[in-house]
């Protein structure tokens, strides 16, 4: 397995999963194009497009930092470019890049629900429509969407339906693009935690500080997209993986190195199916009481 001299290109890998899927890459030699918007510090947000690209290129890699809002199409449409111009092609597409809000109907304003959408399924749909013409030409092309089973569950979407639909969009492009474009070869997956992830969103939006100890650290995201990307796109294509069962199956035992903090209980994420069952031997107790 190894992903060297393969192109990725990963929208919001400046930071957390994003960055994490680009350095596991990065350390086999693989070219990363980091297209995402924060090109300068942010108050409340880690890294930038210059540093991550010091961070893979650090672990190995070949990076291309560019300036990228997935909500303007020309802007998609010339990063895209850039990065065929200058690593000869793309092999692997990662929608990464989200917006989160967890509020009601009532608490949820237009401007909020519109920047969601733009972002998380709309963006999707505009990079992948970017990136399909490349992966064409690619001998083992992949797209992968980081979002959730389509579980549609009233529980899912009752205390949040404008977020939720605008997740659950990214996941119908995985099960409409998987089939659209099955006789070319392109495998669209789509790759969901089963616990939170300690990333900005956790710290910001949902948790903070505390909240981080009781998740998992981006890298098992990471190892399980690596996992996705060795399969042969023709055989895998169309999947709602979750990670942990993911990487159970590809031979993975010890998830405790995956724990922020080992005496704290993990914290459930969204949208796991109650037919998601844990590994066996995985637990989301505390590592002491497990």
């Amino acid at each position: 397995m190894s992903l060297r001299g393969k192109t990725l290109f990963i929208t919001g890998a400046s930071r957390g999963i994003g960055l994490a899927i680009a350095l596991r890459a990065a350390r086999d030699g693989a070219n990363v194009a980091i297209a995402a918007k924060t090109a300068a510090p942010h108050p409340k947000l880690p890294g930038t497009i210059y540093t991550a690209a010091e961070e893979i290129e650090a672990a190995g890699g070949k990076a291309l930092p560019l300036i990228v809002d997935v909500r303007d199409e020309a802007n998609v449409q010339s990063a895209v470019e850039q990065t065929v111009a200058k690593f000869g092609g793309i092999d692997i597409c990662v929608n990464n890049a989200s917006a989160i809000q967890l509020t009601g109907t009532l608490q949820t304003d237009m401007k909020r629900y519109d920047l969601m959408h733009q972002i998380n399924t709309r963006g999707t749909y505009v990079t992948s429509k970017a990136c399909i013409p490349f992966l064409k030409q690619a001998s083992n092309p992949h797209v992968l969407n980081l979002s959730p089973p389509l579980d549609m569950s009233a529980k899912w979407f009752a205390p949040h339906v404008a977020y939720t639909m605008a997740k659950f969009g990214m996941s119908m492009c995985v099960l409409g693009m998987a089939e659209e474009f099955r006789a070319d070869g392109i495998a669209f997956n789509a790759l969901w935690p089963r616990t939170g992830v300690a990333t900005a969103a956790i710290r910001n939006a949902l948790a903070g500080d505390e909240g981080m100890l009781h998740c998992r650290t981006p890298e098992i995201m990471a190892d399980a997209a690596y996992v996705i990307f060795n399969r042969k796109s023709t055989e895998c294509t169309g999947n709602f993986f979750i990670d942990d069962i993911l990487l159970y199956e590809a031979g993975v035992r010890d998830f405790d190195k995956y724990r922020v903090d080992p005496t704290k209980d993990l914290m459930p994420d969204f949208f796991v199916p109650d037919s998601a069952a844990l590994p066996p031997g995985v637990t989301l107790k505390a590592a002491r009481a497990a």
